[in-house]
Formats: structure tokens, sequence, C-alpha cells
């Protein structure tokens, strides 16, 4: 007999049922990305308003992404102990609020303050996202979903670089740009509060009644043949005797490293340079090239095509996500995108090369990201998954968030650009060449199959997803 979480997993694609929860889910995305390119707007005007130095400027992204990785690891671990739904729901709303105060803010020092404050309830969105948009995709085409969501990540880059352009002329520009998020959010808060609470989730903390009752109504709604199917009991530790609060986000990092350390230093990894190297690139752009000689709306329509272009990107990597499979996916992809951004940083005196090598970057860098978002939210069982991403997600907030003090500060001017984008790519590489090495493919598995003894080998990169190869799986020692 089957159990609840393959009969999810096997369900028909249905625009109405699964799509449905992948547009809302993408659209809080939408606004995770917004926010971080905007603080690369926000640099050149904030600095120019209150006449501060390039490191002060660094700071506006530091507190930004500082707060959204305490959000990850917070709202990660919300999402793991009381569910994908209120996450889902919550994070926007503090968003919305703090968005609104920072708006209003008298003083540079308040201001990074409600932007550190805005960053915790944004910063929950990418966790939580795709643990719930996971738990709800069908295998088949799992990999192909998770890597299309990242679509709308260069889709808010580019609606943010287009609102910012035509707000620059504006008195307080960048006051407006703050505000023009606020309203979206709250709409998409209340939108959200729609969305089922994922059954797999619920089927593992042994809330039955719950999981059979939604199980049921998706499979009525894509038109599946009901059939019989069994919720197996939660282990020691996952239903209602599970520790709360501070010590279950304690516990739930312990439970990472413990499940498997190979897996969580690759997932960790991965992120940290991949987007360090990105991260850089987006905030720093507008400031690169006005630094150059371009005037605010040409530095910043650079960003604006960088993330353009990468539209095409993400949707190169859905399809080329189950052909080659994750791990080549990312392993060329990455190396690839930082190579690109070295040319840009040797050519920018050359305007037309510059700015293609920025479109270059932004194509490759968003086939590398899906990939990666897609590959590490599949490598951890589903008591952990949003806790795993929204780990990985912060350490990778933290390193970036210090990165544009960093870089305006030290990097920058002392080594150049050129330099310094080769010290990245270089971190790229050596995290790259440990996945190969450390990680298994995940190309084809079901969730929860990926295991601490899982070999690299064990599975075919590039199987594509109508192969049901997985890993004979093993004890799962977080769940006895």
């Amino acid at each position: 007999m089957k159990t609840g979480d393959q009969i999810v997993q096997q369900l028909p694609w249905k625009w109405g049922v699964q799509g449905r929860i992948f547009i809302i889910g993408g659209l809080g995305y939408m606004f995770d990305a917004w926010d971080i390119a905007l603080n690369g707007f926000l640099m050149p005007l904030v600095g120019a308003e209150f006449d501060l130095s390039l490191s002060a400027r660094g700071l506006v992204a530091t507190f930004n992404l500082v707060g959204m990785a305490v959000g990850a690891v917070v709202w990660g671990a919300i999402a793991d102990r009381v569910g994908r739904k209120r996450a889902f729901s919550y994070t926007l709303l503090i968003f919305a609020l703090f968005s609104v105060l920072g708006v209003l803010s008298p003083n540079y020092e308040i201001f990074l303050l409600f932007r550190f404050l805005a960053g915790v309830g944004l910063g929950g969105c990418i966790p939580v996202d795709y643990a719930l948009v996971s738990e709800f995709s069908p295998k088949k085409y799992r990999g192909r979903i998770l890597t299309a969501l990242d679509l709308w990540w260069p889709i808010g880059v580019t609606l943010c670089g287009v609102v910012a352009t035509m707000m620059v002329p504006l008195d307080h520009g960048w006051r407006w740009m703050l505000g023009m998020m606020v309203f979206p959010a709250l709409l998409l808060f209340w939108i959200r509060r729609g969305v089922p609470e994922s059954p797999v989730y619920l089927t593992k903390v042994g809330r039955e009644e719950e999981a059979r009752a939604v199980i049921d109504d998706l499979v009525a709604k894509t038109g599946a043949t009901p059939e019989p199917y069994s919720i197996p009991q939660p282990g020691a530790g996952e239903g209602d005797d599970r520790p709360k609060g501070i010590r279950a986000g304690a516990q739930q990092f312990m439970r990472l490293w413990k499940y498997n350390p190979k897996i969580t230093s690759v997932s960790w990894l991965l992120f940290i340079t991949v987007l360090l190297v990105y991260y850089a690139a987006l905030t720093w752009m507008p400031s690169i090239l006005k630094e150059e000689g371009y005037a605010d709306t040409a530095a910043f329509t650079g960003t604006t095509l960088m993330s353009g272009i990468g539209i095409l990107g993400v949707v190169a990597s859905t399809w080329l996500v189950d052909v080659l499979g994750r791990k080549w996916l990312i392993g060329l992809s990455a190396p690839l995108a930082s190579a690109a951004l070295v040319a840009f940083a040797l050519m920018l005196e050359v305007n037309t090369a510059a700015m293609i090598w920025i479109g270059v970057f932004g194509f490759l860098m968003q086939i590398t990201i899906p990939a990666m978002y897609a590959y590490v939210s599949e490598m951890y069982p589903t008591t952990l998954r949003a806790s795993g991403f929204g780990w990985a997600s912060s350490v990778s907030r933290v390193s970036t968030g210090f990165a544009p003090m960093l870089f305006g500060s030290l990097m920058w001017p002392q080594l150049g650009l050129p330099v310094t984008f080769v010290v990245l790519g270089v971190a790229v590489v050596l995290a790259v060449l440990w996945m190969a090495v450390a990680a298994p493919e995940t190309n084809g598995l079901e969730l929860d199959t990926v295991n601490e003894d899982a070999d690299p080998a064990t599975t075919t990169p590039g199987a594509g997803p109508d192969d049901d190869t997985t890993v004979p799986p093993k004890a799962d020692p977080v769940r006895g």
C-alpha cells in the first residue's frame, strides 16, 4: 500500500491545483528579489541624501541581508515546527510593516534598523516557499517546478530596476521606491491565507486527519484515481512532543549536522560562494557603473539588463536541470558565471563589451541559482527541509551581508575589481569540487530517499524525471 506522501508525489500536475501554489509562492519569492535588488539602488541615493562614505553606504545592504539571515533561520525553524502555512503568510506581513516604517525614517540610523527588521520578515520567504512548493509537487516534475520557481527572482529584480529608474528624478526617490512594495505585499499576504497546509508536513508530524483531508482534496481536484493509502506514525520527537522556541531552533541546527555532515557542508558552501558572487554584482553594479562615469539612469539600467537576461537563464535551467542533472548543471554554470564577471571587470572601460558581459553573467548565474535551490531542498528529509534550506540561506546571507561593506571599503579599493572577482570565482570552484565528491545526485529521486549513507556515485547523473531509480532508503538517524 502506498503512503500519503507517495500519493501526493505521484499526482498529475494541474495549474489550478499545484500551479496555484507555485504562483502564490513565486510572488513572495519575487518580493525577496525586489528587496535585495533595491539595496543596490538605495545605496547611492541614500548615501547622497545623508552624505555617507562608500563603506557606510554598504551598510544599507549589510543590515538588510543580515536581517534576512536571521529571518531565514527563525522562519525555517517555525515552518518545520508549526507548519508551512502560518510561516508562509506572516513573513510578508512583517516585511510590509517595517517597509512602511522605513519610508518614514528620520535619519540614517533609524533607516538601517527598519531595513534590518524588514529583512527578518522577508528572509523567511525563500526557505518556506521552497519547502511548501516542493511538498506539493509531483516527483515527475519536481525538478522543473523548483527550478522554474526561481523565474520569479529575475522578474522581481527587473521590476525593481524599472520602478527604481522611473523614480530617480523624484524628490526623496528612495522613499518612493520603498513605499511601492507595501501594497502588493499586503495583498499577497491576504491571498496566502487560502493556501492549504502541506500534506507531507502533516503526515510527518502525526496530524493524520488533517493530512487525509488535504490529500483527498488534491486527488479529487487533480482528477486522479482514488486509492487506499497509509499514514505512517511519526518517529520519536517528530510529533506534538517536539520542543518549541529557541530550543527547537538549536535542535534543528544539531539535527542538520547529525543527519549528514557532508550534505550540510555542501549546502552551506554552495550558498555562501555562489550567492557571494551574485550579491556582490547585484548590490554594487549601480555604484561600479557610476564610478565609471555612467549617469544614474544608465547605471541602474546595467542591473536591470543583468536581471532581464537572467529570465532566459532560468528558463534554460528549468529544461537543463533534468537533462544534465543538478550537480552537472551547477558544476558547469557557476564557474562560467564567475569567469564572465571577471571579464566584465577587465573590459569595464569598453561600454558595449561591459554590458555584454553583464548580460552573460546574468544569464549563467540564473542557470546556477535555480538548480542550486532545487538541489539543496531535495537533499533533506521533510522534517528538516525548511530548516536545512533556511540555515544554508542564513549563513549565505550573513557572509554576503558583510560583503558589501568589505567590498566597498577593502576589496574593491585595495585589490581592484578584476582581482576581487577572481578571488570570489576561485571560492566558487572549490565549493563545486567539494559538491562533486561529497553529495549525491538527487535527479529522479523521491523526497526523503536521500540519506546519510548516500554515495555520489549511486545515482546516474542526467537521469530523467521518469527514471524511478532510487537509492534504497536506510534508517534515518533523525527519525530513529
